[in-house]
């Protein structure tokens, strides 16, 4: 486990987090005493919120808006005493400062950057692109970065202090924090200086703005930063121009955000009439690891080198606070599903209408009529049904060519088997039933197993061959009967194992859900329902096959409504296990960071709860009830389970996080051990005296 921070799990900066700011002072125009205090009160809240970096705007020490002010040398010199001032009070921060001020290097005024730290400044970036159109006359007052002849400068008793705009501040103690900075203009041009910085090993991208506001210009920079941030693979922190600023000719909206890697974190209130600070938590190790997978982003690299080899580094240390601080940032609950309604609507009818797609494409390929689909009555198998009854409707073929069988057996339970009659019936498609108990007692008899007996040995052999018994019917049946046999299962049952290999469950022609996790078969089923699809009496039942519980049914229980084996008690609750499968396969983190995030996720029952989903996650989970199924997804996901993905049938990708193909994201020898991963999650712990 990485030391950032020593001894304390609870601590963001353990996991490859760390906290920034983004700060938007008041200023006055031409009143460097006044901005350099405004500065200073939110650099010293930054810290006592244990912000590691606090960014403030362009020209901020002096104000942006001072025009031909910025030839007066005393607006220079009072300049200078402000940043003389925050550079004193940084002494007792452990917080990177970046303020912006005017300075004059070989007799040229340049727009550039302070990077201070504990006392002293680190470097001074420098403006690359004045801009000297519409409104704008940068070029009247300062000299670009390119007319610059210094590469160090002395400045307020420091010698060689480096100079330029190609300066990388690396955090030798936070792996994976190396910092740059561009400012204002530099964002806007075709290639902005940090797509280079950040080829050559940038993560954080600091942005010194002054940006004034016209009507929609809000919106078009939130899409640049945005998109610099993803294309960079990188976190972008923007802060511009606050209240105060000269409004003679402009506004200004106070416009400050944080994006990492296109996802927006934190933004500002527009318009304030205040000082503001906003804070968001970057996670270095999702930038690195998407680095590491991007094939593109090296060869990029490499095809820039002798851009990327002007880049001068800048080593510091940052010390880091060892104690209980937890993630503010919105860590999704249920990170295949966004929480916003609107954009889960579109999710659903995204990765339904994919399902549906690649079936019509598998049913037009292999010139087949018919689908053949085994249904159960529970979650899996309904939703595949529904998927091919969409399908058919597409091609024009009616639904009566999907062969539907509900096939009883020693745990049916009377919901399941009833919800799969009603809903076959509601569908249109061929309804059949063919029960699978002589069959498997055939089987039972023929390897001498007990329960033929009499003897109530409800074990492996007894759960397999009644899966086995199913899949064995469908796809004679498909032979005989010129069909398809459509799969069930899917991605979470895939992660875990929880399937029956071959001769089972594991096995079809085409599978439909594969790449789709539990968690979110639940909201699609939901929103065909609710979508009127397939109206009526169809929706009454998706909806009652949700209330019921997920189980196999392969062990008899009491005779009751609910199925008495409840997979979730075996393999842990699927919304746990959704979680870790996502983090774990997506970004590769280490199993004590995942543990981490999932305990700011559900440590709190309200947390992330989402209204308009009755049963959306109301729950709440200990450290140690996170510390032991997680222990149960490693052993399944890294020892057990691998060999039945290598030989998983078709299916379609739907998501960036959602595929198990040995044939697509994810690739991996099926003996492998668990033991690297199960001893990283040794170090979680196993309580949490601390948790309120």
């Amino acid at each position: 486990m990485k030391k950032t921070a020593r001894g304390n799990f609870f601590n963001l900066y353990r996991h490859g987090f760390i906290r920034v700011a983004v700060c938007v002072p008041e200023v006055r125009v031409a009143d460097p005493g006044f901005n350099g205090e405004s500065c200073i009160r939110l650099a010293v809240e930054a810290a006592e919120n244990d912000a590691v970096l606090a960014l403030f705007p362009e020209l901020v020490l002096s104000a942006y808006s001072n025009e031909d002010l910025f030839h007066q040398d005393a607006l220079l010199e009072g300049a200078l005493k402000a940043l003389e001032r925050l550079v004193k009070v940084s002494r007792k921060l452990d917080t990177i400062l970046l303020a912006g001020f005017p300075l004059r290097v070989d007799a040229m005024l340049f727009n550039c950057a302070a990077v201070i730290h504990r006392g002293r400044i680190l470097g001074v970036p420098v403006k690359s692109y004045l801009p000297n159109y519409r409104e704008f006359y940068e070029a009247r007052q300062f000299a670009s970065a390119s007319e610059a002849r210094s590469d160090t400068i002395d400045l307020l008793g420091q010698k060689d202090i480096p100079f330029g705009p190609n300066l990388l501040f690396t955090v030798e103690n936070i792996p994976g924090f190396t910092l740059f900075t561009e400012i204002c203009e530099d964002l806007w041009v075709p290639i902005p200086p940090s797509s280079y910085a950040c080829l050559a090993g940038a993560t954080v991208i600091a942005n010194l703005s002054a940006s004034n506001v016209t009507v929609g210009k809000s919106e078009y920079r939130a899409c640049l930063v945005s998109n610099q941030s993803a294309r960079c693979i990188s976190a972008y922190l923007y802060s511009s121009a606050g209240p105060g600023e000269s409004t003679t000719d402009l506004a200004w909206d106070c416009h400050a955000m944080i994006h990492e890697n296109g996802t927006l974190l934190a933004e500002s209130e527009r318009f304030l009439q205040k000082s503001q600070a906003i804070y968001g938590e970057v996670d270095l190790d999702r930038l690195i690891q998407d680095r590491m997978r991007m094939t593109t982003f090296r060869q990029n690299a490499r095809i820039h080198g002798k851009a990327l080899r002007k880049f001068r580094k800048i080593p510091l240390t940052v010390k880091v606070p060892d104690r209980r601080i937890l993630l503010t940032r919105d860590i999704p609950r249920f990170p295949y599903i966004p929480a916003d309604p609107g954009k889960r609507d579109q999710r659903c009818y995204e990765v339904y209408n994919i399902q549906v797609q690649g079936l019509a494409k598998r049913l037009q390929s292999a010139g087949m009529g018919n689908v053949v689909i085994g249904v159960s009555g529970g979650l899996d198998s309904a939703h595949a049904l529904i998927v091919a009854a969409r399908t058919m409707d597409l091609l024009g073929r009616p639904r009566s060519r999907i062969l539907a069988y509900t096939m009883p057996g020693f745990a049916t339970t009377g919901k399941t088997y009833g919800n799969a009659l009603r809903l076959m019936r509601s569908l249109d498609v061929e309804v059949n039933e063919l029960d699978i108990r002589p069959s498997s007692m055939q089987m039972f008899h023929d390897i001498g197993h007990p329960f033929t007996e009499g003897e109530e040995v409800y074990d492996t052999t007894f759960e397999n061959v009644q899966a086995g018994e199913r899949t064995s019917h469908l796809f004679r049946i498909a032979n005989h009967r010129n069909g398809l046999v459509l799969g069930t299962g899917d991605l979470s049952e895939l992660a875990l194992g929880w399937c029956t290999y071959g001769v089972g469950d594991h096995m079809s022609h085409y599978a439909v859900n594969a790449s789709v996790p539990k968690t979110l078969i639940q909201h699609l089923m939901r929103w065909v329902a609710q979508a009127g699809i397939f109206p009526g009496e169809t929706s009454r039942i998706l909806l009652d096959i949700l209330d019921t519980e997920i189980s196999p049914e392969l062990i008899p229980g009491d005779g009751g409504d609910q199925p008495s084996q409840k997979s979730e008690s075996v393999i842990g609750p699927y919304e746990l296990q959704d979680f870790n499968n996502f983090y774990i396969t997506r970004f590769g983190y280490l199993p004590s960071k995942v543990a981490f995030m999932a305990y700011c996720a559900w440590r709190d029952p309200l947390r992330g709860h989402w209204p308009d989903i009755p049963e959306n996650g109301r729950n709440a989970y200990a450290i140690e009830e996170i510390r032991k199924w997680l222990n149960v997804y490693l052993h399944r996901f890294f020892k057990t389970s691998q060999f039945k993905r290598t030989c998983i049938p078709n299916a379609p990708k739907v998501g960036s996080g959602g595929s198990l193909s040995p044939r697509g994201d994810y690739r991996a020898p099926s003996d492998s051990e668990a033991a690297v991963w199960l001893e990283n999650a040794g170090n979680i712990p196993e309580g949490d005296e601390e948790a309120q």
